[in-house]
């Protein structure tokens, strides 16, 4: 069974910047040997979003952890094995009452304290972000930098997963700095050969994780 220690690369669905689709890109993430896959949609109605998730459960299978942005609602109705969630998004507690104890739920953070109350919480990961600019999600805020990952892996010892902007040439620094696992949206759903893209990154950060 796959556990959040697993993970390298988090692969995060996006339906406006795939080129070939978010159905596509998950088989191909999964075939580059990705371990976590997260549903992220804004703008379709819930039952639009549910039949997609259900689909991608389906594609995840028991290769993958299979995860929903923002919407207990759908990671419910989907039967995914979490949520991931911001902080204005609903409470751990409701979220949990809903989900249960078997559930993965993870929080983005943007600073220590954040961070800290996460773990004090219950969370189950926390996602660091934006460690750099990015515009692929909107009212992001502004990039806490690398320096943000080593000051939150000094305070807590929930798997961190670092956000936000980072190419490839970024993956070392990053990983180094204290973060478990790696996103990177638009270089890799834009990409021609979305395969090939992720198993690049995940080819770097396991050998960072091996020094």
């Amino acid at each position: 069974m796959i556990s959040l220690e697993d993970i390298d690369f988090y692969f995060i669905t996006d339906s406006n910047l795939s080129k070939n689709g978010i159905y596509s890109d998950v088989v191909n993430a999964i075939r580059a040997g990705c371990r976590i896959v997260q549903y992220r949609e804004k703008k379709k109605q819930t039952k639009a979003m549910i039949d997609e998730a259900k689909r991608i459960k389906q594609i995840c299978g028991n290769k993958a952890l299979f995860l929903i942005n923002d919407r207990v609602d759908v990671a419910f109705a989907a039967g995914s094995d979490g949520v991931h969630l911001g902080q204005d998004d609903m409470p751990y507690d409701f979220a949990r009452k809903m989900l249960g104890n078997e559930k993965i739920i993870g929080l983005t953070v943007h600073n220590e304290n954040e961070a800290i109350s996460a773990q004090r919480t219950g969370f189950d990961y926390v996602g660091v972000a934006p460690i750099f600019n990015t515009d692929t999600k909107e009212d992001i805020g502004k990039p806490v930098g690398i320096d943000m990952i080593k000051s939150i892996r000094s305070e807590i010892n929930l798997p961190i997963v670092a956000v936000g902007g980072i190419k490839k040439d970024d993956i070392i620094s990053v990983i180094r700095a204290g973060a478990d696992s790696v996103v990177s949206i638009q270089p890799v759903v834009s990409s021609e050969d979305v395969c090939s893209e992720i198993m690049d990154y995940i080819r770097i950060i396991r050998e960072c994780k091996i020094k």
